[in-house]
């Protein structure tokens, strides 16, 4: 994308569908251009359906898994001064660990959540301490509060993602630069299905509406807020998981992920 509108660029990273596509649409309705990224099909939809709120759009198709992709997305960024990153691509799997999908599938977690994650980040949070400016958006989890049981590689990862933004947040404090930790929970998107666990309590049960989470992560972000739990619901819960024992927190988490749970 070459530099030929005064509006400012936002990149949003797994914006497909799900949160992802609400938070490029939030970043379109509020006057930014922008880069998305994701690996599936349903890019081009997203495009075309982002490019209707006004913004000029680009979707780059690339494997943010593999080291290659987030190079691939860094290099159809140019020069161009990014104003706005919303890191959030990110992928889980449901099931036991030791004998529920494959260790391929287990790593794909840790490359694409944690791996690609630090990867962007490096590659372009530089260029914005250059420029003295610029909003950054992480998208951890409610999951990142405690263990859990039948997910333990997103937990983990999740985990990952909410202190590497904490950490980030305030080394950069004094650049310009603000570092906000998304934290939604359960959200009605294709993530359970693509995770395997329809069967699950968590799958079931109540979920917030994407659009609602990427408006309160936008506003969030704005606000140079340093995070953001999503929904009074999980608010809730993330408050009396930080308050408890990581023993109980399991037993609980468990009895929400265990496949045949929401049977």
């Amino acid at each position: 994308m070459t530099d030929t509108t005064s509006k400012p660029l936002a990149v949003v990273t797994g914006a497909s569908t799900g949160i992802g596509l609400e938070l490029a649409k939030q970043f379109a309705q509020h006057g930014f251009d922008l880069v998305i990224a994701a690996e599936n099909p349903e890019l081009d939809g997203a495009r075309e359906e982002v490019a209707k709120l006004g913004a000029r759009v680009e979707a780059v198709r690339v494997d943010l898994a593999k080291p290659e992709g987030v190079e691939e997305l860094a290099g159809h960024l140019g020069g161009r001064p990014v104003q706005a990153l919303a890191l959030n691509a990110g992928v889980g799997v449901g099931g036991s660990f030791t004998d529920g999908g494959s260790l391929e599938d287990q790593l794909t977690i840790v490359d694409l959540n944690v791996r690609s994650t630090v990867h962007l980040a490096k590659l372009l949070l530089p260029r914005m301490v250059e420029q003295g400016g610029g909003r950054v958006l992480f998208t951890s989890s409610i999951a990142a509060s405690l263990p859990g049981p039948f997910q333990s590689v997103y937990h983990a990862s999740k985990a990952f993602v909410g202190s590497f933004a904490q950490a980030l947040r305030e080394e950069l404090k004094d650049t310009g630069v603000t570092v906000t930790a998304l934290m939604p929970g359960p959200t009605d998107t294709e993530f359970f299905t693509r995770a395997g666990m329809e069967d699950t309590r968590i799958a079931t049960g109540p979920k917030d509406d994407a659009a609602e989470v990427a408006k309160e992560g936008y506003e969030a972000l704005m606000a140079g807020k340093d995070h953001v739990v999503t929904g009074a619901r999980n608010k809730v819960q993330s408050t009396v998981a930080q308050h408890s024992p990581d023993t109980l927190n399991t037993k609980l988490a468990r009895k929400m992920s265990e496949p045949g749970s929401g049977k």
